[in-house]
């Protein structure tokens, strides 16, 4: 990966310790993990092409290093889903740079196809760097579940993929993998395989904290849906918070 692609050198040359959505997922991506199809937009007529491009319904969010939780942004401005016309994309769009002017913050829109969430079950996959521990991986039942229930299994990472599996069977909520009501059993082996790669990400790279939640696992794979990736502090940050 060239530095112009590094979606974590970026952020470096910015300053900055967190990544945006799409820099995450670009991440994510580049280590085999998949995501939906998306477009960063700076102004709303090109999300408005972006959308035509990846086709509807599609999901309109803010996209900045300064809003880590969209959906709490701005009275829900942050994140529309299941928009299905340009006018109402164009009016999303409008709303997250509106908001952003007001609040003094560069914001782009990142446009991205719509999941069918209730086509699988989410999940949430993290991980995170332990000062006793080191890097640890973690997996539990995602989505507005994840702090309801805190139902989740840890792994000191790396991991193979076989672990990853032991982690996700390790959850209450396994069963739900299995079909529910009639649904399609998850495809676990790439639920597992994502679970891995959070290990692999966090052990290779300079990651405080990885979040990606939710994944949607189904029985067509599993999906990022969305990510947030924290850096650790550089040594000039460090430096520049000592003085």
């Amino acid at each position: 990966m060239s530095e112009a692609d590094d979606p974590i050198a970026a952020a470096r040359a910015d300053g900055r310790r967190t990544l945006t959505e799409a820099e995450g997922k670009r991440l994510l991506a580049d280590a085999g993990v998949e995501t939906p199809a998306f477009a960063v937009c700076s102004t709303a007529d090109e999300a408005v092409e972006a959308a035509a491009d990846i086709g509807y319904p599609v999901v309109v969010k803010v996209s900045s290093p300064s809003v880590t939780h969209k959906s709490e942004w701005a009275d829900g401005a942050g994140v529309v889903v299941g928009v299905e016309s340009a006018e109402g994309v164009r009016d999303a769009a409008d709303g997250v740079f509106e908001v952003a002017a007001e609040q003094g913050i560069d914001a782009d829109v990142l446009v991205e196809a719509a999941a069918d969430v209730d086509a699988g079950t989410e999940v949430i996959v993290g991980g995170l760097r332990d000062p006793s521990f080191g890097p640890v991986v973690l997996t539990g039942l995602g989505g507005v579940f994840t702090e309801v229930f805190e139902d989740t299994s840890h792994r000191i990472a790396p991991i193979d993929a076989a672990e990853a599996r032991s982690a996700i069977e390790d959850l209450q909520a396994a069963r739900l993998l299995d079909g529910y009501r009639g649904s399609d059993p998850a495809d676990v082996d790439a639920l597992a395989n994502v679970v891995a790669t959070a290990g692999d990400l966090v052990t290779e790279y300079p990651i405080a904290e990885l979040d990606v939640n939710p994944v949607l696992a189904s029985a067509d794979g599993a999906v990022a849906l969305d990510a947030l990736v924290v850096l650790e502090a550089d040594a000039e940050t460090e430096a520049e918070g000592e003085r």
